[in-house]
Order: C-alpha cells, then structure tokens, then sequence
C-alpha cells in the first residue's frame, strides 16, 4: 500500500506538508499543493487517520464528547453542532454516553481510558470532580466544558439562574402568584450543575417578587416528557393548584401540557406553563418559551478544542468562556391568572 512518506519522497517535501496539502490546510504554497495532489492520485493514495495523525504530531484528530443521555433533546443537539464543527475541520467524534450510570461515569472520567484515545475531550452538563478535574488536566491536555464553568478550562454556556429568573418573571408580570417549578435529577448521582442553577434562579425571582416560597410546589420532573407528565398530576390533584408551571425544560413542559389535558384543566385559562429550550416541539405546542441556542453551543465548544489543539491558531478571536444569550418566545400557552 501506498504511504504519505511514498507521497513525501515523490514530491521532495515532509509527510506534515502533505498532510496538510490534502487538508486544504494553509501555508502550502499552490504549486507544491498541485503536486502533492497529483503525486497522490498517481500513486494511489489514501489517507488514513494513522497517517494522519502521525503526520500532525502523533494526533488522532479525533475529539470526545462525554454525554450523560444521548437520548435527551439537548444533548444530542449540542453534539449535533459539535459534529458539524469537527466534520468542518476534518476531525472526528468520538461519543462517550454515560446512560445515568454513575458507574460509566467512572470508567470514562475516572481512569486513563479517555485521555489515551482523543485530542480534546468536551464534557456536556455534568461537574467533574476536584479527583476528575486533577486527572483530565494533564499538561497539554484540552478540555472543554458545556453548561457549567470549571476554572482554568474554556466553556460556553446559558445563564442558568438568569434564564430561570426570565421565565417566572413573565410569570409574575401576567399577574400569577401561585407558580408551581417543575426541575429534576435530584437523584442521578451525576452532579448536574443545571436544575441547581435553575432552582435557584426560581427561588430569587420569587423573593424578587416578594412572593412566598412553598417547597411543597417544587416538583422533580426528571427532565422528561413522562416526568413532566408525573409532575403535573400531581400539582393539579392539588385542592390548592398553581395557576402557572415554571419547567425547567421544554420536554417537562410539554410533559405538564399532557397532564392539563388528561385532567381537562384549560391552558391558558386555568393553567399557564412556560419551558425553557424552544424544543423543537415547541412551536407545535404553542408553548411559551425561552430559547437558547443549542447547536451553536455545540460548535462554540468544538471550536474553542480545535482552536487550543491548532499550533497555529486561526486569527479568528476564540474566547475561553462564552455566555450564550436567550431569548423569552410568547406563545399560547401563558396568559393572566382567571378570576
């Protein structure tokens, strides 16, 4: 089989030019790029990501996306993005899916499986630990976090406790003084920095208010249509029910909708429900919402490895910590409390 070194002699150049001649890379001269291409056509080369990465400095161009459900919306887009972006750079993903379990958590985070096999590693929405944190940051280690901030590691990110704190206060500016938050993941195991900040968000808009707080009303949807569902029986069984749900999440919202409608409680007259996300269902539901920008946080987080991975850094500016902004999106689905 041909070599990238058999394309190297042929052309007189290292196998680092030629790698980055096939790549479209710049800093080859056009000249050298036409020979390389047509001394590979020629000589019936095909790149491997071997040849690749030994030409790119003993690299694997491939980076991790560690996940805690693949299934959940909002992971599987972010790493919709984040594979768009490395596709674009000629890298690959490597998907790491915990599945909730706390046991694959350490088998991926807690040992030197990870490490071994990609250049960067990307974590979605779980807080490492100080003992993971002290393992993954290895001198010239990349390592990139999405929906929390670790000190010393680029991230991107929503305000969580700003978003939470959006979402009840056009809540309260509808005239709504029982609200109702539906969260979750309380039980996980998986350190889920999300609901935190969120129920925290919650609770100040609440006091902001000067509204009183009733944990009694403060359900664990799970992040979940069907926790969604769960939660919202159980807070219209309630003598005393919420005129208005604030969920954590576009899928628990759309989750409390159903229940409405199983219990033929009326949305919005008797019951206002606002999510966070803008799920892709969203719109069909009429729900109220606050969009965030998933994929692009998949691609800001892709590019932030690359650009740390690259010697040669694109000029392009590539902050280390990125606050995405958020959007309120009125629906049918909040209205004034009924008298």
């Amino acid at each position: 089989m041909t070599s990238i070194d058999d394309v190297a002699r042929e052309c007189g150049v290292s196998t680092a030019t030629v790698s980055r001649a096939l790549r479209g890379l710049p800093r080859v001269s056009e000249d050298t790029r036409a020979r390389v291409l047509e001394a590979a056509v020629r000589l019936g080369y095909t790149p491997s990501p071997h040849a690749v990465g030994l030409a790119s400095g003993g690299r694997t161009r491939t980076v991790a996306v560690v996940v805690p459900f693949v299934t959940r919306w909002y992971f599987s887009t972010i790493l919709l993005g984040a594979e768009r972006e490395l596709r674009r750079r000629d890298h690959d993903l490597a998907l790491y899916n915990l599945g909730g379990d706390p046991e694959a958590r350490d088998r991926v985070l807690g040992t030197e499986l990870l490490t071994k096999r990609v250049d960067a590693i990307v974590i979605v929405g779980i807080e490492p630990t100080a003992t993971e944190q002290r393992r993954l940051a290895r001198p010239g280690r990349t390592v990139v976090t999405v929906g929390l901030r670790v000190p010393h590691w680029p991230s991107v990110s929503i305000d969580d406790v700003e978003v939470a704190e959006k979402a009840v206060a056009h809540l309260v500016a509808l005239g709504h003084r029982r609200i109702a938050y539906v969260g979750g993941l309380k039980d996980e195991g998986l350190d889920f920095t999300t609901p935190r900040l969120r129920l925290r968000g919650y609770r100040q808009a609440l006091a902001a208010a000067g509204l009183p707080h009733d944990p009694t009303l403060e359900v664990d949807g799970g992040f979940t249509s069907d926790g969604g569902i769960e939660s919202g029986h159980a807070l219209l069984s309630r003598p005393d029910r919420p005129t208005a749900v604030f969920a954590a999440s576009d899928e628990m919202a759309i989750g409390v909708l159903h229940a409405a409608k199983e219990r033929g409680v009326r949305v919005p007259e008797d019951l206002s429900v606002i999510g966070i996300d803008d799920h892709e269902m969203s719109r069909f539901m009429g729900l109220t919402t606050l969009r965030q920008p998933v994929v692009q946080q998949g691609q800001i987080a892709a590019r932030q490895a690359l650009h740390l991975l690259s010697s040669e850094p694109d000029d392009e500016h590539v902050p280390e910590h990125v606050t995405v902004s958020t959007e309120l999106i009125v629906r049918e689905t909040t209205a004034p409390p009924s008298s």
